[in-house]
């Protein structure tokens, strides 16, 4: 007996000491009061850097070369885009601090303890890609960095190195947890903006205006549809919202929540966006090379293109570190009894895995991230539909339901599952899917009507699921336990 207090006392001193080194070791459980001293003012270098990747500009040079848009319509896209995506992740983030708990923590109040299982195992895995994706985004520009000033050419054993040096960089930050993260995202933010003006700066000098600004309008569809695979990618932050917002207090302000996200994403997508069409305007090749990042090292001097890949590298290791900290806490909610840096290992090794496949077999990374997004934007949304209805009739969340896992917990509702928000998000998903293409994946309505052309399915998703919640009767809102719920604001 006294054997086991020793070995529970030792591991509260380490977790006491780790804790002071700055790694978070608290999971899914609701931040208590004393601990919600973030602000948000913080959330704008957060949201800065989960965008710095360069696959933005590869988007903008997509919207030039593959959908035909004009500068103009290029900068209607970088506008629209982020605003409207992230203007869905920062009203979901305003969750984050009502409840103090992550996203799919609080997502157990909606769809149940069991219920929550379907969305949050999807969401999980659809992690999964987006972290492959940009594992090797930063990969390449590693691989890319390595040609330039040393010449060494890629091959299959250096692929791998680079993939794991990234994967291993990224579970280091990641695992550290959530002041990790926002240490990173200010140097980012610095360093990022810094090296985006001399760019910007050298585009102005050296591009053919006359040409770029000349170029015909395209079609209105196009303009739509490509701003729609911009906003696919912003919407993935949607379920992690509240895991950054979760250190806020009760009275933070619900709309500088939504504004600094907002503001956040704006001040990267567009420039990058911008760059990427301007960009393709000499280089057309660039929105369909199997390599996204090397092009840099073509187009740029050698004393510009090397620190602005590194910079990039950093942003792209950020990235994935924020995708992996949240996708801890899905583990967690879907029932791995693990501290949340050794969830975060799981999602690192996968990523790995399938990073390695995807660098040495695919023929088009672009094909392939682009079919990805598209129904990578459909799984999200159809959880964004419910919760965020949801939202709007709900003013507070029970700290001790939500952790309450066995059948008299308040959130067991009928066998665990809410079916209100079961169905919604199960027909939202089938609809959104009927309206979505890819060069994975049609659906019977996606080409003969204007939501299939402009690969708006999922906005259809989230309309679906949204208006059928609103609509069909749900379980009774139990009120929280006295003493036991979680720091809220209205």
């Amino acid at each position: 007996m006294s054997s086991t207090a020793d070995h529970d006392g030792a591991l509260g001193h380490l977790e006491e000491s780790l804790e002071q080194h700055g790694l978070e070791t608290r999971g899914i459980e609701p931040v208590p009061d004393p601990e919600r001293t973030a602000t948000t003012r913080g959330l704008l270098p957060t949201w800065i850097g989960a965008n710095i990747t360069v696959l933005l500009l590869t988007m903008g040079a997509s919207l030039a070369v593959v959908f035909g848009l004009n500068f103009w319509q290029a900068l209607g896209a970088g506008v629209a885009a982020p605003v409207v995506s992230y203007g869905l992740v920062g009203l979901v983030g305003v969750a984050g601090r009502r409840g103090g708990a992550p996203g799919m923590a609080l997502s157990r109040a909606v769809f149940g303890q069991r219920g929550n299982l379907l969305p949050g195992a999807l969401i999980w895995v659809a992690r999964w890609g987006w972290e492959t994706i940009n594992a090797v985004t930063g990969a390449y520009a590693l691989l890319t960095v390595l040609d330039i000033l040393f010449g060494i050419r890629r091959n299959a054993v250096l692929v791998v190195v680079a993939l794991l040096f990234f994967v291993i960089s990224t579970f280091v930050i990641s695992g550290m947890g959530i002041g990790a993260v926002r240490r990173c995202s200010r140097w980012a933010t610095w360093l990022f903006g810094a090296f985006t003006l001399l760019v910007l700066g050298r585009l102005v000098v050296t591009t053919d205006w006359g040409g770029v600004l000349g170029q015909p309008a395209g079609p209105t569809a196009s303009m739509i549809t490509g701003a729609g695979l911009i906003a696919a990618g912003g919407m993935s932050w949607a379920p992690a919202a509240p895991d950054f917002t979760r250190y806020l207090p009760g009275t933070a302000s619900s709309a500088a929540i939504v504004r600094n996200t907002v503001g956040g994403a704006l001040l990267v997508v567009l420039p990058m966006v911008l760059m990427g069409a301007v960009m393709a305007a000499g280089m057309p090749a660039l929105a369909r090379a199997a390599d996204p990042v090397s092009f840099l090292g073509e187009i740029l001097p050698l004393w510009l293109a090397v620190p602005y890949l590194l910079v990039a590298l950093a942003g792209m290791l950020l990235i994935n570190a924020m995708s992996m900290y949240s996708a801890g806490f899905t583990a967690q909610t879907l029932g791995f009894r693990i501290p949340r840096h050794r969830a975060v290992a799981v999602n690192a090794v996968i990523s790995l895995v399938l990073g390695g496949v995807l660098m040495l077999a695919a023929a088009s990374f672009l094909g392939a991230f682009i079919a990805f997004l598209s129904l990578l934007a459909v799984a999200f949304s159809a959880w964004v539909g419910v919760f965020g209805v949801d939202m709007l009739r709900r003013r507070e969340y029970d700290a001790a339901a939500l952790l309450d896992t066995s059948r008299t917990g308040a959130y067991w509702y009928r066998a665990g599952f809410s079916p209100a928000a079961v169905t919604a998000w199960a027909l939202g998903l089938a609809a959104g899917a009927l309206f979505t293409r890819s060069d994975w994946f049609s659906g019977p309505f996606a080409a003969n009507n204007p939501v299939g052309r402009c690969g708006l399915g999922w906005i259809a998703t989230i309309a679906v699921s949204g208006l059928l919640y609103a609509a069909l009767p749900k379980p009774a809102v139990v009120p929280a336990a006295s003493g036991e719920r979680a720091p809220l604001a209205v």
